[in-house]
């Protein structure tokens, strides 16, 4: 008797579309975060260099920046964590990356290496360029999504090392901050230069990590190569999620 009042409601083909979407979409995150992403960083290549942001490869993906003190060894940094001992050209005297330096890890993944500030002896009209292209890239290139900041460990926190840190933290950006030539210290001071550095960084409340480095004796490579993989992996995590 119930049967004649009841119709069996005919199947809503926009909710079956829905969830077999969301099943997909499921099973790549799940296959994304169980399985262990590795990023080969030897595999690193130079792309190009660039005077400005217009002259950038395409605005996507995702890039992790390199900044610092004209003297921080920004070059040698770099030549250390992808174990490639030319990518980046490194000289004698401070200041020689002037151009935007682009390096290709994947097809989606990119290092920069950005001009220098604070230290090279040269005009002060080339000075304030480099500072505008360094403004220009670190405001509007929506792909950036990290920032390491080099220091010299026996020169840290320098007025414009503090205000790229600060930068970087309220643009809502991880934060890098590497203390290079820590070989040139004995341990008991680069243990205190870092606790230094961590507690005066950590007024900011941002997402920063502070670590000693020494391009020169490979310290502290394997820990700041982790940072960066899970940056991209983050980047990666979230791309899915927005899909």
């Amino acid at each position: 008797m119930l049967q004649a009042f009841y119709t069996k409601p005919e199947p809503d083909l926009r909710v079956a579309a829905f969830c077999e979407l969301n099943r997909a979409r499921l099973a790549r995150l799940t296959e994304f975060y169980v399985t262990e992403q590795v990023i080969d960083f030897r595999r690193a290549q130079f792309v190009t260099s660039a005077p400005d942001i217009h002259h950038l490869p395409e605005d996507s993906g995702m890039e992790i920046a390199f900044a610092g003190r004209s003297n921080a060894g920004k070059s040698s940094a770099l030549n250390t964590l992808t174990d490639h001992r030319g990518l980046a050209h490194t000289s004698k005297r401070p200041g020689r990356t002037q151009l935007i330096n682009v390096f290709r890890l994947t097809d989606d993944k990119r290092l920069i290496d950005l001009p220098g500030y604070g230290f090279a002896k040269v005009p002060l009209e080339m000075k304030l360029q480099w500072q505008e292209k360094l403004a220009q890239y670190l405001e509007e290139r929506r792909c950036l999504k990290g920032l390491v900041v080099l220091m010299d460990i026996r020169h840290p926190l320098k007025d414009l090392d503090h205000n790229m840190i600060r930068w970087g933290v309220a643009a809502g950006m991880p934060v890098l901050v590497l203390l290079t030539k820590a070989d040139k210290l004995k341990q008991a001071e680069k243990q205190k230069t870092l606790r230094t550095v961590k507690a005066a960084l950590a007024e900011l409340e941002g997402e920063i990590v502070v670590q000693l480095f020494s391009s020169l004796k490979g310290t502290g490579r394997e820990p700041a190569l982790k940072v960066l993989t899970e940056w991209f992996d983050r980047h990666d995590g979230e791309a899915l999620i927005e899909e």
